[in-house]
Formats: structure tokens, C-alpha cells, sequence
């Protein structure tokens, strides 16, 4: 029994199950393609850039930006969340009388 059990787990790996006897294709499944595809060239090195790469300027001014634009982000958040933190101080002294 055990032999049989490991012999139907190894098969079971190298099978599809669409292929099996008992379960096989629907109807109306299309055909497979004879010829399998092909897999992409690993080494294939992509062409090289047609535009610059930026400026140590632009690159710090665009990174200002980004720094500029989530202290904004943090700033607009604690306050969303000192407001909640308020709110549900609030209930819960009020709970507590």
C-alpha cells in the first residue's frame, strides 16, 4: 500500500492533471500549441539610454522635493490621528462618568 501511495505521489508530479484519464480536457478547451515557447534571452542587456541621466542638482532639488512632500504627508496625518486620539480620549472619559 505504501509503495502504491508513493508511486501515485511521484506520478502525480510529473503528470498534468488536465492529462489524466479520468478528469482530461473539457470540450471546449482550445489546442495546445505543438511547439512550446520559447524562453526569454536572460542575457540579453537592454539598449543603452537615449536620455541623460540627471544632474546631481536636479537629482537633489527633485529629492527636496520628495522630502517636502512627505513631511507634509506626516504633518497631515498626526493630526488626522492626534484628532482620533482626542476623540476617543473623550468617549472614554465620558464612559468612565
Amino acid at each position: 500500500m505504501l509503495a502504491v501511495t508513493f508511486a501515485l505521489t511521484l506520478g502525480g508530479c510529473s503528470l498534468p492533471i488536465a492529462d489524466l484519464p479520468a478528469i482530461g480536457l473539457p470540450a471546449n478547451a482550445p489546442a495546445r500549441p505543438e511547439v512550446t515557447g520559447v524562453y526569454p534571452a536572460v542575457h540579453d542587456v537592454p539598449p543603452q539610454r537615449e536620455q541623460a541621466v540627471l544632474e546631481p542638482e536636479e537629482r537633489a532639488k527633485i529629492e527636496r522635493e520628495l522630502i517636502a512632500a512627505r513631511d507634509r504627508q506626516a504633518r497631515a496625518g498626526g493630526a488626522a490621528d492626534s484628532t482620533d486620539a482626542q476623540k476617543g480620549a473623550k468617549k472614554k472619559s465620558t464612559q468612565a462618568n
